[in-house]
């Protein structure tokens, strides 16, 4: 159970509605509290999505920027 909940694991989609019925909440519940990652310590958030969490709440022009940017910068590390 850590290891779901910490993120080491994944849990398979079909698992989600009998968990969602053994803990007697909604599908809908259920999902928003896994989006819901706990910060701190344990189940920490990785620094690359931290960064993408970032860029996704930057103005729609800087957000095209980075990932001009990222498009860039990917290109040639694949030459």
């Amino acid at each position: 159970m850590a290891s779901f909940e910490v993120g080491r694991r994944k849990l398979p989609i079909s698992a989600l509605a009998p968990l969602a019925r053994a803990l007697t909440v909604t599908l809908e519940e259920l999902v928003e509290q896994v989006a819901e990652k706990p910060k701190g310590k344990r189940g920490s958030v990785p620094k690359l999505q931290q960064q993408l969490d970032t860029i996704s709440a930057l103005p729609k022009p800087q957000q095209r920027f980075v990932m001009q940017v990222l498009d860039t910068v990917l290109a040639q590390a694949s030459r």
